[in-house]
């Protein structure tokens, strides 16, 4: 499987290595920061002030020189505003060393008619390529920089999936493909404009979510209507089919919940759900009834809820669900979201976050029913196995052995002439760290799954001469061949659970620990996971 994805070729794109260059290197700062690229130059910090007028004490309407230059409060601010400055300057400085270091090695490649990336996998099975710089797993920039080495027609339905490609580029994914189409060719005099025009044109590409792969299609657009026959022209942009909240999607099938896996796209409909706005809705509804309920113990923090719920609130808190989030990490994602709206009294973010949290992991509860007593489950079963003093381990479907190598640090200290050193230490014969074992391995379980289908649609995809690649829960391939990939995906999804993964995982907890005691299976729901075979949006 990691063979299958490391035989992928691929090329620099130089037309969007052009466009980056100029941009990097002209007086454009307000494309280069709108379109995510790090700051040239540094901010200035603020310098302590000279002799200035100031009012005189005698009489208001007098001017006097002062001999103070600033009072100790307008000193304080000056030196908290500086100290602000040297932090963003150093983050800017650590992306521009990124971002330079991906550049020259693009640069280094760019008149290579094929280059490659070898993949390693990490202890879970998550693939990654080896190269630490430029890659498809990078930002925006990094991926515009890479297209297909090999060009392929688009074929009949090629075109249309160059529009939904760039609906979603452009942030437009929770509509119908079909909806995402006509996005697409609407804005078309923005396409062929930015194609034709980019730096000096009305910049349309740039306003997108992910503007540089947003150029990068531009361009293959453009080419295709300007061949005269969009079904023969051979493009090389991988066309991207993502998941939706991949994570959800696993534990929805593991559990068989069925209502769970329609938020999460697992069953057919004319239009995708948005967990994150069902997740939203079902907190708004409580916030509504404890903010009309004066004798409610959440009343005062409700009323501070309302009309502040959404799925910007709650997105993220969703999103790390599956990877265990915790009470306080879930009050503290909401209170981020909180001050980002303009919130500044600390003891009022701090009690309205505590109930959000609240609500929200209830929301979640409810709509994930089957999938969080499988998410409780996992943890109930590493928790026994840690407190027993062992690792939690177990093997993936595809036969890969896991051991989650947390364990408590060996720290011990070094005297220098010049310094106090805190050093770690760790092997295999410390301590294992039993929370992190129990916290870990539901998500890590997960990873594993994901992982696994992930591999498994690589080697078909290579079986079928399918050029493919992948990140995570994103699967890549050419506009000719999305239709076959997506057929293919889920075709493997199904397969990888129809097997009794839960199961198997306990007769291997059994076998492992043979003096420990698990708690059964949790009861599956009546999800048909042959229905994600007509499930559109389950990656799109």
């Amino acid at each position: 499987a990691l063979n299958s994805l490391g035989v992928t070729p691929w090329r620099i794109n130089k037309r969007v290595f052009d466009v980056v260059e100029q941009v990097w290197d002209g007086s454009m700062d307000d494309l280069r920061d709108g379109t995510g690229l790090p700051k040239r130059v540094e901010q200035k910090e603020f310098s302590r002030p000279g002799e200035r007028f100031r009012m005189s004490k005698s009489s208001k309407h007098n001017l006097t020189v002062g001999t103070v230059s600033e009072s100790s409060y307008e000193e304080s601010v000056r030196l908290a505003d500086n100290k602000k400055i040297l932090r963003e300057n150093r983050e800017n400085y650590s992306q521009k060393c990124d971002f330079l270091y991906k550049f020259k090695t693009a640069n280094d490649f760019i008149d290579e008619d094929r280059i490659y990336f070898p993949h390693n996998m990490d202890f879970r099975g998550r693939a990654y390529p080896m190269h630490p710089y430029l890659n498809h797993l990078g930002s925006d920039f990094c991926r515009s920089l890479l297209t297909f080495a090999d060009s392929k027609p688009i074929g009949d339905g090629g075109l249309r999936w160059m529009f939904i490609h760039i609906a979603n580029l452009c942030g437009a994914n929770k509509m119908s493909l079909d909806a995402r189409e006509d996005y697409g060719r609407n804005a078309l005099e923005g396409i062929l404009d930015s194609a034709r025009n980019p730096v000096n044109g009305s910049r349309w590409w740039a306003d997108a979510e992910n503007p540089y792969q947003c150029l990068a299609t531009c361009f293959e657009i453009s080419d295709a209507l300007d061949s005269g026959n969009p079904a023969t022209y051979s493009s090389s942009i991988p066309i991207h089919q993502d998941g939706s909240c991949n994570g959800l999607q696993h534990y929805a099938a593991l559990s068989r919940d069925e209502e769970g896996a329609r938020s999460v796209n697992l069953l057919p409909c004319d239009a995708p759900y948005d967990v994150y706005s069902r997740v939203a809705n079902l907190v708004a509804e409580e916030v509504e009834k404890h903010a009309n309920d004066m004798f409610s113990p959440f009343y005062s923090e409700a009323k501070n809820l309302v009309g502040e719920v959404d799925r910007k609130l709650v997105k993220q808190t969703v999103m790390t669900s599956v990877y265990g989030v915790t009470f306080v990490g879930a009050r503290q994602q909401i209170a981020s979201r909180l001050k980002e709206r303009g919130w500044t009294d600390k003891d009022k973010i701090y009690k309205t976050s505590i109930v959000a949290a609240k609500l929200t992991m209830a929301a979640l509860d409810k709509a994930f029913k089957n999938a969080k007593e499988t998410m409780r489950w996992l943890g109930d079963c590493a928790s026994i196995i840690s407190k027993a003093g062992e690792p939690v381990s177990w093997t993936t479907p595809l036969g890969l052995p896991v051991v989650q190598p947390y364990r408590q640090k060996n720290k011990f200290v070094v005297i220098t002439t010049n310094q106090r050193l805190i050093l770690q230490k760790s092997n295999d014969s410390d301590p294992i760290s039993s929370l992190k074992q129990r916290t870990a391995f539901p998500p890590n379980y997960v990873h594993s799954i994901d992982s696994t289908h992930l591999l498994m649609t690589a080697s078909e995809c290579y079986s079928k001469n399918i050029t493919f690649a992948g990140v995570h829960d994103s699967f890549w391939t050419h506009a000719s061949s999305v239709d076959d990939m997506n057929k293919i995906l889920r075709e493997k999804f199904i397969s990888l659970h129809e097997q009794p993964l839960l199961e198997d995982l306990l007769k291997e907890f059994q076998h492992d620990n043979p003096g420990l005691s698990f708690p059964p299976v949790p009861e599956l729901g009546c999800l048909e996971l042959k229905d994600v075979r007509e499930a559109k949006y389950f990656f799109s």
